[in-house]
């Protein structure tokens, strides 16, 4: 039997960048696995960094954590929240990666003495990628192109797109272009030049988009549809609006309603009579906008100025929030700012805190202070990575009286490292993919509160971190209330504490964020909201 083709959708920005390349993907992702379709989408991204795990979060968002161990672009947070199934590290390709792949090759004489050159060498690896993951056996793969069509930095994908659009064939390949209708206060009118302007630089390098979406604050009267269709040569159809919603998980349904998933089928030449059965993520969506109560859960991070730096936790408490009809509001609290004096202030009222994530020590006391509030005025808590280890460290210095208790990480010479560094990790120098990435297992005590969340003693969570709770301690804190209820099997490590006689105080050292999705929101988030709620 021979293998079926898979189909190939590019999606790529025109006027601007942040247009939202990354949700109409998912939204369309969403369409074509709902009318059944195998669907997955994957991100290029033209920087040279190999992965963003080394990019300052105030520079990119989050760095998302695949379960095969990959640091990628947050976008791909979206596409499993929307999809409902994981992605991995060939889900996201930087020009980086690119480079040092041909690099490596050229240095070990792959090329035979050639000339290495952006074509076909660059071109070629880039092509090898995309292709990548039409080995597994998928229907469509949706390809989104980080940046702005006419950067220097993404010609070569613009051209590997043009070279595979030939390779590939009438009907296996298209390309989706999002442009910006910007709307003239002073004339009144949405103009569509700029749109116009993209589409041209993207027939200079050769390609012809297929379908037009078009970010807008308006809706786009008859007029300029019509005239966008004729000056950028796509059919009046395949014209699609995409107007500026109240939230992201409206996307799809308003996709939809357009027809978009038709059109899509319809360049693509393929027949399916299914209509996309939303019907789930329609209750999802009723049950979030019309919530029976609302609670605060303060979120106390070092990048709360960028809220893309946390993407993942605020959308997980939207989809545990949304399945108990409780509306979350987070209060975005720098930690850089909390000290005693006004920690009862910056926190009075909350429902329940967040400690969040992070590296290095800037904001750590406040951090700290944070923990010692919640723990001893009962308020729900959930310290997540850095954030269980910092209920570690103030646990030690304010209930064990080991006040120097620190991180290694904070505080190379600390007489009490309750948070230090694996021996195999000792010698380590590079930054760079070097931490404990990806999914971990982890055996959850009989009669544990983690226990009674997940339903179940094994369980298996995504990590990005590289300092581990001290096992030397691990008696003394459990005398003490404060049990180790999770363990890596294999390598003995703690992954969970839980506080005895506490409402809801847990700390993990994975990221339960990674893993919660529309359809299946994590139980973990369940629990805490629940908590928060005093449900």
């Amino acid at each position: 039997m021979s293998k079926k083709q898979t189909k190939y959708i590019f999606v790529t920005g025109g006027v601007t960048s942040s247009l939202g390349k990354g949700i109409v993907s998912a939204s369309l992702g969403l369409l074509l696995k709902q009318r059944g379709f195998n669907v997955t989408i994957q991100k290029l991204d033209p920087y040279i960094n190999i992965d963003p795990g080394t990019l300052n979060p105030y520079e990119h968002g989050e760095c998302y954590v695949t379960e095969d161990g990959a640091e990628t672009d947050l976008d791909l947070g979206h596409y499993e929240r929307f999809l409902n199934s994981p992605t991995s590290q060939n889900n996201n390709v930087t020009t980086g990666k690119i480079y040092q792949t041909v690099i490596e090759k050229e240095r070990k004489g792959d090329f035979l003495g050639k000339t290495v050159q952006v074509i076909p060498h660059i071109t070629n690896e880039i092509k090898r990628r995309i292709k990548i993951l039409g080995n597994k056996n998928y229907d469509i793969i949706i390809t989104e192109i980080g940046g702005t069509v006419g950067d220097i930095e993404s010609l070569p994908y613009i051209e590997s797109v043009r070279q595979l659009k030939w390779e590939l064939g009438e009907h296996n390949s298209m390309v989706i272009h999002l442009t910006l209708l910007p709307f003239l206060a002073a004339s009144g009118e949405l103009k569509t030049k700029p749109s116009q302007h993209s589409v041209r630089q993207l027939m200079e390098s050769g390609i012809q988009a297929d379908v037009l979406v078009c970010r807008t604050e308006h809706k786009i009267p008859k007029e300029q549809r019509a005239k966008l269709a004729q000056f950028c040569n796509v059919s009046l159809d395949n014209v699609i609006e995409c107007m500026d919603l109240d939230t992201i998980y409206e996307v799809p349904i308003y996709l939809q309603k357009q027809n978009f998933d038709d059109v899509v089928l319809k360049v693509l030449d393929l027949k399916n009579e299914k209509e996309a059965d939303l019907k789930n993520w329609k209750e999802f969506l009723k049950k979030y906008r019309h919530p029976k109560k609302s609670v605060e859960i303060a979120l106390i991070g070092k990048y709360v100025s960028l809220q893309d730096s946390y993407k993942s936790i605020s959308e997980s408490f939207i989809h545990a929030g949304a399945a108990q009809e409780i509306e979350v509001k987070v209060r975005w609290v720098y930690s850089g700012e909390l000290t005693s004096e006004n920690v009862e202030e910056q926190l009075k009222g909350v429902d329940g805190m967040l400690i969040a994530p992070g590296f290095g020590d800037r904001g750590i006391e406040g951090k700290i202070l944070a923990a010692k509030y919640a723990r001893e005025n009962k308020i729900p808590m959930l310290g997540i990575c850095l954030g269980m280890q910092i209920m570690t460290i103030e646990f030690a210095r304010n209930v064990l009286n080991l006040t120097k208790a620190n991180s290694v990480e904070f505080d190379t010479g600390t007489e009490e490292p309750v948070i230090a560094l694996m021996e195999e990790q000792k010698n380590v120098v590079e930054k760079g993919g070097t931490m404990r990435l990806g999914a971990w297992k982890c055996t959850l005590k009989s009669g544990s509160k983690l226990q009674e969340i997940y339903g179940t003693r094994n369980i298996s969570e995504r990590h990005r971190h590289r300092y581990e709770f001290n096992g030397d301690y691990k008696t003394e804190f459990e005398k003490n209330g404060f049990i180790a209820s999770g363990i890596n099997p294999d390598t003995e490590l703690v992954e969970t504490l839980e506080l005895k006689d506490h409402p809801f105080y847990v700390g993990v050292q994975y990221h339960p964020e990674y893993k919660s999705t529309v359809a299946n929101p994590h139980p973990l988030f369940l629990a805490f909201i629940k908590a928060v709620s005093g449900k």
